[in-house]
């Protein structure tokens, strides 16, 4: 009996063995008292006489399970959780294990062990709320739930990027998604190309009210279907390519997509980190992988099993729909201005002046500018730069044709520019340049110059005419001229040799009108 522990169940066992055996009470009257049947109380009494109160221990005790975790595995599992996959909640850890480690674990046994070791789940989920749940759209296609995520995807390792993502409303799943440096539209229309071009054309988007989506001047009152008045490059698009756009009034009723932005903050940038991503470039590629393995993971099936995207027509041109349209008017040099750009259109065979036509200017997404006039795609080029515009982007400041000489008490050498070898009188030869920094000097001394004349009580600046030695005779030849030989101001001025506005100063200093 010797350091024997029995617990409270065994030894209200103990008690009612022992009034058997005094004959209290008999076996049939004991077994519910015990919890078990009649037949395992004569077992359960049979031991007790034989082994005494070691008997009623269960023989488990002390003893390892079979199915028991293994030290070493226990101690591997909070090892890696405190270093490698550190920050990394338990549900996405126990599948990091399962895929490279080759730790076979379920979730509950994950958590249990990382709770003992004083590891929390580092993702603090908010408590439910109560709402009504939104039946999913039955087919595959049907809507799509778009949204950015602003984050620091890559963390310390570089800068924040914007993930722009699309999860389907019927699966939850991914179509596409890609990571930008910021949510604009050549971001969004980058995203619904990679969706046409591996599942079709969608029937419906579910979006926010960002700028992208709806003019800034438009009412955010109305709802989901097209407005009226002007629309964005992004509605302008779905309108071309028969895509109804919904707006959103609040995160909530976009969940989708917001919950599958928390569950990529939380799982991408694990992954990201742990595939050493330090660039933009990375970051989509790992993006790439992880895709298909988080449609695995988190895809339903839809009610429906066929698909609702739309084939893309082969007639259509994808690239002249997703891009930046501007109407522009061309110059009578047959250049278009575009953002600070001359684009010059070349006669064709079908119209050999484009002057003062209306065309389209289209900014592609991969970069290209291309002008649309009447169904036809003209490709422009750079126009050759104008004299004006070739002066402008030589440095301001005087030129001379050779250096000046070196005076010692400049504070600083003026900077030197080689010109290049183009013809001219300076052809070959080298240029100075005033520096900005002499002129910003020179400009503090004739303020501190001025200050200086101001505190003495002298004047600053040009004298008025009033107070010139010569404004007595001036003044009294205006007055003959204008007196007696009845000539008008313009006259008197061109007969004194003066600027009209010299001499109406000079009337209007004496009051005469």
């Amino acid at each position: 009996m010797e350091g024997l522990t029995l617990s409270t169940k065994e030894q209200n066992r103990l008690h009612i063995l022992n009034g058997i055996l005094e004959r209290h009470w008999s076996m049939k009257e004991a077994a519910p008292l015990l919890g078990v049947s009649e037949r395992q109380g004569w077992r359960l009494l049979a031991a007790y006489r034989r082994e005494g109160a070691r008997g009623l221990v269960h023989q488990n005790r002390s003893r390892v399970p079979p199915n028991a975790t293994p030290e070493s595995i226990r101690q591997r599992v909070v090892i890696l959780a405190q270093g490698r996959y550190s920050g990394i909640n338990h549900t996405h850890l126990t599948e990091l294990l399962a895929e490279r480690e080759g730790v076979m674990l379920s979730r509950p046994t994950v958590r249990r062990l990382l709770i003992r070791a004083g590891l929390s789940s580092p993702r603090q989920r908010r408590p439910p709320r109560h709402r009504c749940r939104r039946q999913r759209m039955p087919q595959d296609g049907m809507l799509l739930q778009l949204d950015g995520s602003h984050h620091l995807w890559l963390e310390d390792r570089g800068p924040w990027l914007t993930l722009l993502l699309a999860v389907d409303d019927a699966t939850g799943t991914v179509p596409y998604a890609l990571i930008q440096e910021q949510e604009d539209t050549w971001g969004y229309m980058s995203l619904l190309q990679g969706i046409i071009e591996r599942r079709g054309v969608p029937m419906a988007v579910y979006t926010d009210g960002h700028a992208v989506f709806q003019p800034r001047r438009g009412t955010s009152g109305q709802s989901s279907v097209s407005r009226k008045g002007p629309s964005t490059q992004w509605g302008r698009a779905l309108g071309e390519l028969g895509i109804t756009q919904i707006l959103a009034h609040s995160p909530e009723a976009k969940g989708r997509v917001e919950r599958a932005n928390g569950t990529f903050q939380d799982r991408l940038v694990a992954e990201l980190r742990l595939a050493d991503a330090c660039s933009l470039a990375e970051a989509n590629q790992v993006l790439t992988d992880f895709l298909p393995r988080f449609n695995q993971r988190f895809g339903v099936p839809a009610d429906q099993p066929d698909s609702a995207y739309r084939p893309v027509n082969p007639e259509l041109d994808l690239g002249g729909v997703l891009c930046i349209k501007e109407l522009r008017r061309v110059a009578k040099d047959n250049t278009v201005q575009y953002h600070g750009r001359a684009l010059q259109l070349y006669p064709s065979t079908e119209r050999p002046s484009y002057a003062g036509a209306r065309v389209e200017v289209q900014e592609r997404l991969d970069g290209r500018l291309l002008v649309r006039h009447r169904n036809q795609i003209l490709t422009p080029q750079e126009a050759p730069a104008l004299a004006g515009e070739l002066r402008a982007r030589i440095p301001t400041g005087p030129v001379m044709a050779t250096p000046p000489d070196p005076d010692p008490t400049d504070w600083e050498p003026k900077q030197r520019v080689r010109t290049l070898a183009t013809p001219g009188p300076l052809a070959g030869e080298t240029i100075w340049y005033e520096d900005p920094a002499r002129k910003q000097v020179h400009r503090d001394l004739v303020v501190a110059g001025m200050e200086r004349a101001r505190q003495q009580g002298k004047r600053i600046g040009r004298p008025r005419v009033s107070e010139r030695p010569e404004f007595e005779q001036l003044y009294t030849k205006v007055l003959e001229l204008l007196g007696s030989g009845g000539l008008s101001r313009r006259q008197a001025a061109r007969e004194l040799g003066i600027g009209y506005a010299t001499l109406k100063r000079l009337l209007d200093s004496c009051g005469r009108s």
